[in-house]
């Protein structure tokens, strides 16, 4: 079987080996948890910038979260559900997305929806440490909120410290609130479903996903609606960022792809020099080529009733020669005229 020599980049566009994303995908959410972490701030300045955008919001009417939140406190048939929405959701729902647009689409579209993901993680990470803010749960009691998490504790898993089980809540930042990422990943979920699903239904779930947790972060007063509303800016910047991101990693792929090939271009120099680079056979192979074989034995065969051909006419032609040729015959013996035929 004749040897194919590998061409560079024929692995771009391929679909990402899973052994490589999962740590990619890893290392980014430990940075984000971390950073969560890290950037706890000041209490005092994240209760300001909280009450600040409490204050906002009630001049122009848009403080959403108040009435939605008394609405979840006092119906535990919405609450309850509401809590649990919010506890798993956010975990669970986001990378199931993920895993089905790396299975079922184009290696293209997997990278794209990846990269806006991660690179608009990062930007939720730069809003909590720049601005650290007091959710409503965390505000005074004057001010109206109720932490239904708390309130509905008992049904669920996590405890008074937002989404986090009972226990882990040190190792939760609860004022990182701005942007609201709960909203942003679930508006890459629906626009991934919008974009990507076939069936009614995931066209149902792109559009109602997003509603439904925004109203969730919201009325389990966890967020502002201006909260909300950042968070859907955090995942149009991270739209716009993730092409020159993919380009800017594809730049340095290509940098670092010399030095890969180094090893290949080294195994590449012991081919035979006939082996060309489109997969040509050497000269020796097409002489076992069968067909080539049949056509030099028949060229052969033609040569050789040529030759014979031609020493028949001139037998011929001494036939007619005269005496000399008369006597020469009679002197060859009995093997002459043998040799005439």
């Amino acid at each position: 079987m004749p040897y194919t020599v590998p061409r560079a980049g024929a692995a771009q566009g391929s679909r990402p080996r899973w052994w490589t994303e999962l740590p990619l995908i890893a290392v980014v959410y430990a940075a984000y948890s971390a950073g969560r972490l890290l950037a706890r701030g000041d209490v005092s300045t994240a209760v300001d910038h909280g009450l600040a955008i409490l204050h906002f919001e009630q001049r122009l009417n848009i403080d959403f979260e108040s009435p939605l939140n008394d609405l979840f406190t006092t119906h535990a048939v919405i609450g309850i559900p509401a809590d649990f929405a919010y506890a798993s959701l956010h975990y669970v729902l986001t990378p199931a997305i993920l895993m089905w647009l790396w299975k079922r689409r184009k290696a293209s579209d997997y990278r794209f929806l990846r990269t806006w993901l991660l690179v608009s993680t990062v930007i939720g990470l730069i809003g909590f440490t720049l601005l650290p803010t007091c959710p409503p749960r965390l505000l005074d009691a004057s001010h109206g909120f109720v932490d239904t998490m708390a309130q509905y504790g008992s049904y669920g898993w996590w405890g008074g410290d937002a989404s986090a089980p009972r226990g882990l809540g040190g190792l939760t930042n609860q004022y990182a609130a701005m942007p609201s990422l709960h909203v942003g990943w679930a508006l890459w979920c629906g626009v991934a479903l919008w974009r990507h699903g076939r069936s009614v239904w995931a066209k149902v779930g792109a559009v109602g996903y997003p509603l439904v947790i925004a109203l969730v972060v919201m009325g389990t007063a966890n967020h502002y609606f201006l909260d909300a509303a950042a968070g859907v800016v955090t995942m149009g910047l991270g739209a716009l960022l993730a092409g020159p991101a993919l380009r800017l990693t594809e730049a340095l792929r290509s940098r670092l792809r010399p030095a890969q090939e180094a090893p290949v271009a080294s195994r590449n120099a012991a081919v035979p020099a006939n082996v060309g680079d489109k997969c040509e056979t050497s000269a020796r192979e097409r002489e076992r080529i069968p067909r080539q074989q049949g056509r030099g034995a028949d060229r052969q065969r033609t040569e050789g009733a040529a030759d014979d051909g031609g020493r028949g006419a001139g037998a011929g032609a001494g036939g007619r020669g005269g005496p000399a040729t008369d006597g020469a015959a009679s002197t060859a013996g009995d093997g002459a005229p043998a040799a005439a035929r």
